[in-house]
């Protein structure tokens, strides 16, 4: 049975797109891939979830990766705690670890730990989403 599709850019839309990193980020990694490549999804699902309560809120954002400028651009009346700052770690996923570069590589260790944060992102934004 087909997914049902939902309005482009809408809110939902935006966090089932995080939610779709997210089940990415979670796979076992393949014989061969790296784990920068999981921590890739984790950290655009962080980002797809912060654009959906940013869209929700109805603020507009440049087309940006970076987890702390989206939090920053949050709604005062919203709780943005040292936990969920942590995430702004994950951008370093986005842009220099997702290609060939002078970077050490990343370790399983590392990996599961942006996993975590993703999650924590990704659960904040649908409770916020869900209380309004």
């Amino acid at each position: 049975m087909p997914r049902r599709r939902l309005e482009p850019g809408t809110p939902a839309d935006w966090l089932a797109r995080a939610r779709g990193n997210l089940l990415l980020a979670r796979q076992p990694k393949p014989e061969g891939a790296f784990w920068e490549d999981l921590c890739f999804q984790a950290q655009q699902a962080a980002e797809k979830a912060l654009k959906a309560v940013l869209i929700h809120r109805g603020i507009a954002f440049h087309k940006i990766h970076s987890i702390e400028v989206l939090l920053d651009i949050m709604p005062s009346d919203l709780t943005v705690n040292e936990k969920l700052r942590a995430a702004a770690m994950l951008t370093d996923y986005a842009v220099a670890c997702r290609y060939p570069g002078e970077y050490p590589p990343v370790t399983e260790q590392e990996y599961k730990h942006s996993l975590r944060l993703a999650e924590r992102v990704v659960d904040w934004a649908e409770k916020t989403l869900t209380a309004g």
